[in-house]
């Protein structure tokens, strides 16, 4: 499975991380910066709001955007009416850097949008979490499938710690039972299956009545269309991600 490559790949990436920079020091960095946006509010405004994706590439499509700038793209999202910026950072699989996401943070912040930055990765370590913060993130995803009930609680605490939002990723009624004893303010369905790759918007409609009232609902992934929004907004999607 693609995901399992992904992650072997990432605890290799993070032990050489780890001897670049002390975990002491990043979390040093990431308790000096200022007040985090926060991303839960923003996706409550009334209507279907945007997550608008900034990604170079995907293991599945190759290379979206040869001449890719993240900083121009999040600005061209950003004034077009997007509610928040998700920033792709995984190296091998996506073409990403976590530097993109400082570079997504600076375009806004020089131009006065004040929209919220999101990094898109495979978390699950604190190091990466402080990680996160330091490069000037207001919010990350967790996926469930990747971490033990144990591991989504206590990275869920140290992003609230840092003022941070986590939007918590499942695919199936078992990953949202497990995501919502951890008590997340955003949870996102996710209509790709990640065994095989194949997307179904209906994983939306079947999970969103699971949802508690006080949780943002965010569909991810397959959404292509005006069509596809519609349809969304009417099984009770607060926003959608779209990349």
């Amino acid at each position: 499975m693609i995901l399992d490559q992904i992650i072997a790949h990432k605890r290799e990436e993070l032990a050489a991380r780890r001897r670049c920079v002390p975990e002491a020091e990043l979390a040093a960095l990431a308790a000096d910066k200022p007040c985090c946006r926060d991303l839960a509010a923003r996706l409550r405004a009334p209507g279907v709001s945007l997550i608008a994706e900034a990604k170079r590439a995907s293991p599945s499509r190759g290379l979206l955007c040869p001449d890719y700038r993240p900083g121009e793209l999040a600005l061209a999202y950003a004034r077009n009416g997007a509610a928040a910026i998700s920033v792709l950072t995984d190296s091998r699989y996506f073409q990403g850097d976590l530097t993109h996401v400082s570079v997504v943070r600076a375009a806004l912040d020089d131009a006065n949008l004040d929209v919220p930055v999101l990094r898109k990765d495979f978390l699950f370590d604190a190091y990466q979490i402080y990680e996160t913060r330091a490069s000037g993130a207001d919010a990350l995803l967790l996926i469930t499938a990747v971490l033990s009930d144990s591991t989504l609680s206590e990275l869920m605490s140290l992003a609230r710690e840092l003022g941070m939002t986590a939007l918590v990723e499942v695919h199936d009624e078992f990953e949202l039972a497990r995501a919502l004893k951890a008590r997340p303010r955003d949870e996102g369905d996710n209509n790709r299956d990640p065994r095989d790759r194949t997307v179904d918007l209906g994983t939306f409609g079947r999970l969103e009545p699971l949802l508690p009232e006080d949780v943002v609902a965010v569909s991810e992934s397959g959404v292509r269309t005006g069509d596809d929004v519609r349809r969304l907004a009417q099984m009770g999607a607060d926003a959608v991600r779209v990349g």
